[in-house]
């Protein structure tokens, strides 16, 4: 009588091994897939603070029309942005005067693009913006 040897066979330990790989490929797409979401996460989130900060610089020029773009972070960022005068989607008579002197309303649109190998991700910020007369001195 033969004993029973004891032990794993060949045919075993290579299909541990094979659903040890399946495993680890499927472990590292997934953290690849990860990275590529934060990245793009953060990159999302810095052009937001640059769009916000472009259109608090800007606001001060805000005047239409206007029509400007630019490059931010050596060319990485590219932004358009566009202000035109409010158009009332229901209007007026035209009977009612307009004062010269009232406050208007702007329709300033921001669009910025990124994006590794050229813009393949953007961000579109549309806004109304209240512009106060300028100042007149006493007497005119």
């Amino acid at each position: 009588m033969r004993r029973a040897q004891t032990g794993f066979t060949l045919i075993e330990i290579l299909v541990a091994f094979a659903v040890l790989a399946l495993g680890l490929t499927l472990l590292l797409g997934t953290l690849s897939g990860a990275s590529r979401q934060v990245r793009q996460g953060g990159d999302a989130g810095r052009a937001g603070l640059l769009a916000q900060s472009l259109l608090e610089e800007r606001l001060v020029l805000l005047q239409a029309p206007l029509q400007q773009q630019g490059e931010l972070e050596n060319g990485r960022y590219h932004w358009q942005l566009a202000v035109t005068p409010w158009q009332d989607p229901q209007p007026r008579p035209r009977a009612t005067p307009q004062d010269p002197f009232a406050a208007r309303l702007l329709h300033v649109q921001l669009d910025m693009q990124w994006g590794d190998g050229g813009p393949q991700q953007q961000l579109h910020v549309a806004s109304l913006r209240l512009v106060l007369p300028p100042k007149l001195e006493p007497g005119q």
